[in-house]
């Protein structure tokens, strides 16, 4: 396996300097999509030694993730690590998932996060829950969070696979297409880190949107 760790980032200067050093001893490279951020984290993550590509305005986390596996694509890896800049995801734990994709020889690997009814909101903790059982039972793919952003997947899989998503339905789309084309998906286990910031996610509204955009990606666009 050669591994090359993707990380979408728009204004994440405080933090995409330790995600980029955290990540590092897990995989072969590191490429940073700057996403038309307004502060240094551009500057901050190539200091950390990662590749930065830089979009000149915010265009959104898909579109960030698609230009990013362009760049990978024309390379020679043979995997891609998703991970957000924030420290949601805890590079530390990115071998749980190498491992499970060496071992199983899974297409996509997905971080399960271990949610705790105590530690979040109720209308967030219920709305991925039934989000993610939901799109589970929809795709037939055996994963208990399937909006976990914290993922490893072959990049041969993604080869020529339309990616079309703007913003964070990009996970959503690329699980169902990658099932539509007879995938193999697994999931390891990984924490699941809550800052004292707001949420970027309003849990009803994007859940109900990912169950009718897991219907598009299904049976309306095509392969």
């Amino acid at each position: 396996m050669k591994i090359a760790a993707l990380i979408p980032a728009f204004n994440e200067a405080r933090t995409i300097g330790t995600v980029v050093s955290g990540i590092a001893p897990a995989v072969d490279a590191v490429l940073v999509v700057d996403d038309g951020s307004s502060d240094d984290t551009a500057a901050r993550a190539r200091a950390a030694g990662a590749e930065v590509l830089s979009l000149a305005a915010n265009s959104g986390k898909g579109v960030a993730i698609r230009a990013g596996l362009a760049r990978l694509l024309t390379a020679s890896f043979t995997h891609v690590l998703f991970l957000d800049g924030d420290l949601q995801h805890r590079p530390d734990e990115a071998p749980r998932l190498i491992e499970v994709a060496s071992r199983t020889g899974a297409d996509l690997v997905v971080g399960e996060r271990q949610f705790r009814r105590e530690d979040m909101p109720a209308s967030r903790y219920y709305a991925n829950r039934v989000g993610s059982a939901a799109l589970s039972w929809f795709v037939g793919a055996p994963v208990r969070d399937t909006q976990c952003g914290f993922r490893v997947c072959r990049l041969d899989a993604l080869r020529d696979l339309p990616l079309h998503a703007r913003g964070y339905d990009i996970e959503t789309e690329m699980l169902v297409k990658l099932r539509r084309r007879g995938a193999r998906v697994a999931a390891a286990p990984v924490t699941a880190v809550y800052a004292n910031e707001r949420s970027k996610l309003r849990p009803v509204r994007d859940t109900t949107r990912t169950c009718f955009l897991a219907v598009y990606y299904q049976f309306l666009e095509p392969l």
